[in-house]
């Protein structure tokens, strides 16, 4: 079973989201929250395996709840989605640096909320390649995010684990990787968990920032 926490400041959607989850069998919402601090605490209670966060909550936002989740130890194995209405929100960017998975536009269908949802519980981002190139090309590239230098420990990838890392970036699957290099899915995988591993990412929605940050792919590279 998924377990699953939501946290927006309207009732009206937490109830739309919550009667769509609930009617799935593998699925169960464990708790709503109707702001960053709620939510936080939620997670804390419940280590659920997936939290919707919407960004814009009165108090202490989605983005401040985002940071507090990932950086708390004991909520390693809970995946954060952004919930945004817009697909160029000016947090998404800073959100999927800080730790989330991935976004969602509060529009999408409910077959791909759904969808997202199980994706994320197994371990995957929830980054539509075409989506994320055109939030983090907006805003890394124009400099309206603020961007640190690219961490230090990129220093210790091998040049396959750079390669394969701006792939990852481009959105490919392992299995789409393993074509495009000539190498086995499972190779492959184990290229992308070595390379998490020495980032110290969560996740694949982090080796996409930092492949945007270390300059190993940049907006406007892809179609």
């Amino acid at each position: 079973m998924i377990s699953v926490v939501l946290a927006d400041d309207q009732a009206l959607v937490r109830a739309g989201f919550r009667a769509l989850l609930d009617a799935e069998p593998d699925i169960q919402v464990v708790g709503e929250a109707a702001d960053g601090v709620q939510a936080v605490n939620l997670v804390r209670a419940t280590r659920p395996d997936v939290v919707l966060m919407d960004i814009r909550m009165p108090g202490v936002d989605g983005l401040e709840a985002t940071k507090r989740i990932a950086a708390d130890p004991a909520c390693a194995d809970t995946r954060v989605v952004i919930l945004t209405t817009f697909e160029l929100d000016e947090y998404v960017f800073e959100a999927l640096r800080t730790g989330a998975s991935g976004f969602l536009v509060k529009d999408t269908e409910p077959v791909e909320l759904i969808r997202g949802v199980r994706a994320v519980a197994g371990g995957d981002a929830l980054l539509s390649p075409s989506v994320t190139r055109r939030v983090i090309g907006e805003f890394a590239g124009s400099g309206a995010a603020r961007r640190p230098e690219p961490p230090r420990e990129l220093d210790q990838l091998t040049d396959r684990e750079r390669e394969v890392m701006a792939l990852v970036a481009e959105g490919l699957s392992n299995d789409e990787i393993a074509s495009r290099l000539v190498i086995s899915p499972a190779t492959a995988k184990t290229h992308v968990s070595r390379t998490m591993i020495k980032l110290g990412a969560r996740d694949r929605a982090q080796l996409v920032v930092y492949a945007y940050e270390a300059g190993l792919i940049r907006p406007g590279w892809l179609a």
